[in-house]
């Protein structure tokens, strides 16, 4: 339950980040957009791959994977908030939902790892 949790979080991450992406117009933030977009729909990819991971240990991997792209995708909303191209209402809905998927991660990772010994 806790994956299917996650997949939608995660989907529905990525919705927020292509939308917030798309609707930044301040010049030249498209370098910060570009690397947000990346990062932020990496996280939902990876965790879909990883329902169809061919072991344990790539299960784990891809969610790995994915905890690392979301530790990333936050850097790039900080930054985006601090140099004025989003509103802090859009910096703390996104981050809000990213800190819980990350925390899902964390705990799924765990989970997954303490299973397999």
């Amino acid at each position: 339950m806790a994956e299917n949790k996650l997949l939608a979080l995660s989907f529905d991450f990525a919705v927020v980040i292509v939308n917030l992406a798309d609707n930044v117009k301040v010049a030249k933030s498209s370098y910060m957009t570009d690397q947000l977009a990346r990062s932020g729909t990496s996280v939902g990819a990876n965790i879909h791959e990883a329902q169809y991971a061919q072991s344990k240990k790539d299960f784990i991997a891809k969610l790995e994977i994915a905890l690392k792209e979301s530790n990333e995708a936050s850097y790039w909303l900080k930054l985006l908030y601090k140099t004025h191209r989003i509103d802090l209402e859009t910096y703390q809905s996104a981050e809000n939902l990213c800190g819980n998927i990350r925390r899902l991660l964390i705990a799924s990772c765990n989970t997954a790892k303490e299973n397999m010994k």
